[in-house]
């Protein structure tokens, strides 16, 4: 007579493991109100299920649909996870919209989260349209964890980068000031990235560009209205001014390079 079967005890800790509470998926916004907008993503999702069918891992909606702040001209910013490593990126119409799409490998995005000043503020309120054994879901939650924990830290040499690159687009702006259109746009060029800079020199993650100057006026009003006056300035020679008075201020704090002569 065959001797009946045992299993081994189990452990402590895989009897604790079990008494672990699972992880709740990150919650899903509430579909977008906006007349027709809906139809126009089940479309856009079609496209994109249509040519990564057979490797598509999760599609995911970022963007102002997300936020609640579609307008006329809003598009649908689409995320398109793949397997394997993937960099495209694709605009289609769709009705009187545009559909923004990137494909991205899903391994890779997960590899950038832990340090990109950007992704886990995009992914935190998205909204997952399609997704193949919770991998996206998977992924949200992660950035919602790593937004909370703040953005990746600067050192001090990306710090005096960053102030070598704002100025020195404000000085070769000046230098061109008899050519208005060329200067204007050097001065276009620094203030992105007074913006960006801003952004990380004060442990902010960023925002979407549309909520970026009411962001700044919140945290530093004087900085805000800098940034308003440098935008609505009438001639060059004013905004030159308010510039160098945005970027004295912006960088108030942080050393300028060290000098080797």
């Amino acid at each position: 007579m065959d001797s009946p079967v045992t299993h081994p005890t189990p452990t402590s800790e895989e009897l604790n493991a079990e008494l672990l509470a699972m992880p709740e998926p990150p919650e899903q916004p509430d579909p977008i109100v906006e007349p027709g907008y809906e139809e126009l993503v089940a479309i856009a999702l079609r496209h994109v299920r249509g040519r990564r069918g057979g490797d598509l891992v999760s599609v995911i909606l970022v963007g102002s649909s997300v936020r609640r702040a579609i307008t006329t001209h809003s598009d649908i910013d689409l995320i398109a996870l793949v397997k394997g490593q993937a960099d495209g990126h694709e605009i289609v119409r769709v009705a009187d919209r545009l559909a923004d799409i990137r494909y991205r490998g899903y391994r890779e995005m997960e590899e950038d989260l832990p340090y990109s000043p950007r992704l886990p503020s995009l992914l935190r309120k998205a909204r997952i349209l399609f997704d193949h054994e919770s991998l996206g879901a998977k992924l949200l939650e992660r950035a919602n964890q790593r937004f909370r924990q703040g953005p990746p830290p600067v050192s001090i040499n990306e710090q005096i980068r960053m102030k070598a690159e704002c100025f020195h687009w404000l000085g070769k702006a000046r230098d061109l000031a008899d050519r208005p259109a060329t200067a204007q746009y050097l001065l276009s060029m620094f203030f992105d990235d007074a913006i960006n800079a801003f952004f990380r020199l004060r442990g902010f993650w960023l925002t979407a560009p549309v909520d970026s100057l009411k962001f700044i006026a919140s945290r530093e009003a004087t900085l805000g209205d800098l940034a308003g006056r440098f935008l609505t300035a009438t001639t060059l020679a004013e905004r030159l001014n308010v510039g160098r008075d945005l970027a004295d201020l912006l960088f108030k704090d942080v050393p300028n390079p060290a000098r080797i002569d």
